[in-house]
């Protein structure tokens, strides 16, 4: 989204009357924008940050049923959990043809030291194949102490019986929800991020839009809608106490904390589930972007907009690491971490938040103001249809049939697998940048290379990374992008996978931004000072 066609989304947003008015940019608002929007509704957004600016791009990078749900499932012969992970295995296969740039099967490997464990996780993981049905990845299997180690090398041998291997999908979470967004703007909604609610607009007791501030050019305007979704997720109820201050609270939440490590604690292409920790839960270890990814936790948290990871959180995740690694772990090794607020659905009797259910719910207040709550990443596009449809119900709204099944994402439609070769060939890319850009932008690829060619723009932005300074003009005209942070976190990752490589990287991003978007000095310097807090 250039400059000018936010200008114009500002504008349209204002002047136009709407069938739908979705708060909240992350996975299921802008998924609930794209369901609509092929559906037939005049539909807007508005994300008071950034798309995925919080718990969607703060994810395990998993495409999943949730193996721990269907434990769960299985020993309280809980109707609802095996539904939510049946569901979700078979979205993962969705989001894997939708988006095939963005999102890949992977195996994992659950070392067992005890025998007895063998015929317990077979059995469970056997299960979890059943459930996908059709839609399942690979078969699982036992594998004995040899290939455990060869799969997975870094695994103490000492005791070990064997693993068993069975396959999920892995994704780049904060693309997929631009490209999400990004979809639902070419199939006619109109999005806006750093556009936020202050008040909601009522007409005879019932919610018919919202006054939207805009924190970048602070301007203020009131849209009308026909109903407005709440998709705020940790933050819906404050949205709802905007309707009514005096509501009762449906959500509470569970930090998620994840580290990030060198490439050399895990190999390419195989990921680890260590399957039970000291206080009962599952810690993933996966190789993603180049890098190692550990997480996560699962403690009760206040809400705010970005929460840190404590030492201690970061400590309970390496201890872990240790008990499992024949190679030592540091904190030294550390080169990012981040939390992340999973919202779940209160249960006023439950006294541990990895007990309450992951499954969605809608809300719909006095006033018709609906929310959607709960729910995982893997199940948006779900969600996002169950919104429309009873949205459709309490507006009278025609809607057409539910198409994002088989609507490719933005990047997706021609993606090839000799893609990165040929960007590399035409382009004299070095490979790793090649494969880069290859698997962050898909079939738009190649736009992002022509940038850099023609523009000097081919240098890195990090000397240990293939993030080129051509990224910041494509994601700033192309995706949306409009500070240092959009860029670094969420366009391009680097902030979440290398914290000193960010904070050096800040300045050339600031300078490129600022040209293209005509800041003055206070401007620059606001983005900095914004980006620096961020990123400390």
């Amino acid at each position: 989204m250039s400059p000018l066609t936010r200008t114009d989304a500002w504008q349209r947003l204002a002047n136009e009357s709407w069938d739908l008015l979705v708060i909240g940019g992350g996975a299921t608002g802008a998924g609930v924008a794209l369901d609509a929007a092929t559906r037939g509704l005049n539909v807007a957004l508005v994300e008071r940050d950034d798309f995925s600016a919080g718990t969607s791009s703060r994810s395990t990078k998993l495409i999943h049923g949730g193996v721990r749900y269907l434990e769960k499932a299985v020993k309280e012969f809980d109707r609802s959990q095996f539904a939510l992970v049946r569901d979700a295995l078979r979205e993962r296969a969705v989001l894997i043809k939708i988006a095939p740039h963005l999102a890949k099967a992977m195996p994992l490997v659950t070392p067992l030291y005890n025998w007895l464990q063998v015929p317990y996780f077979m059995a469970g993981l056997k299960l979890y194949d059943g459930l996908a049905g059709k839609a399942n990845l690979a078969p699982s299997r036992f594998v004995d102490a040899k290939e455990a180690l060869e799969r997975f090398p870094m695994l103490k041998a000492d005791g070990l019986r064997g693993g068993v291997v069975y396959y999920d999908g892995q994704f780049d979470d904060a693309r997929m929800n631009v490209a999400i967004a990004l979809t639902a703007q070419e199939e006619g909604a109109t999005i806006l991020n750093h556009a936020e609610v202050r008040s909601l607009l009522k007409e005879d007791g019932k919610v018919r839009g919202a006054r939207v501030y805009d924190r970048l050019g602070g301007e203020e305007v009131d849209v009308r809608a026909r109903l407005v979704v709440n998709a705020t997720g940790p933050f819906s109820d404050a949205i709802r106490r905007m309707d009514d201050p005096h509501v009762e609270p449906m959500l509470t939440a569970s930090s998620g904390i994840h580290v990030i490590l060198d490439k050399r604690f895990s190999p390419p292409e195989t990921g680890l589930l260590i399957p039970e920790t000291e206080d009962g839960r599952v810690l993933f270890l996966l190789p993603w972007e180049g890098h190692t990814l550990v997480g996560t936790t699962d403690n009760p948290a206040d809400i705010e907009p970005h929460p840190k990871a404590t030492e201690d959180d970061i400590e309970y995740v390496l201890r872990h690491v240790r008990k499992y690694f024949s190679v030592p772990v540091e904190r030294s090794d550390v080169l990012s971490s981040w939390s992340g607020l999973r919202p779940l659905v209160s249960d006023p009797h439950a006294a541990d938040t990895a007990r309450l259910s992951r499954d969605h719910v809608l809300n719909i207040a006095p006033s018709e103001l609906l929310t959607i709550a709960g729910g995982k990443w893997t199940t948006y596009r779900k969600m996002a249809y169950d919104v429309v449809d009873k949205a459709a119900e309490l507006a009278g709204l025609d809607v057409g049939p539910v198409r994002t099944a088989d609507l490719p994402l933005v990047g997706g439609a021609a993606f090839s697998a000799t893609g990165a070769g040929e960007l590399q060939e035409r382009y004299g890319l070095d490979a790793d940048v090649a494969s880069h850009l290859h698997y962050a932008y898909g079939d738009r690829a190649g736009q992002v290379a022509a940038i850099a060619q023609s523009e000097s723009l081919s240098a890195r932005l990090a000397d240990a990374h293939p993030i080129l300074e051509a990224e910041v003009r494509y994601v700033a005209l192309e995706e949306a992008a409009c500070t240092t942070v959009d860029v670094l976190a969420r366009r391009t990752r680097l902030a979440f996978l290398d914290q000193e490589a960010s904070i050096a990287a800040v300045p050339r991003v600031n300078e490129l931004l600022g040209d293209l978007l005509g800041w003055d000095e206070a401007q620059r310097d606001a983005d900095r000072a914004d980006a620096l807090a961020y990123l400390v």
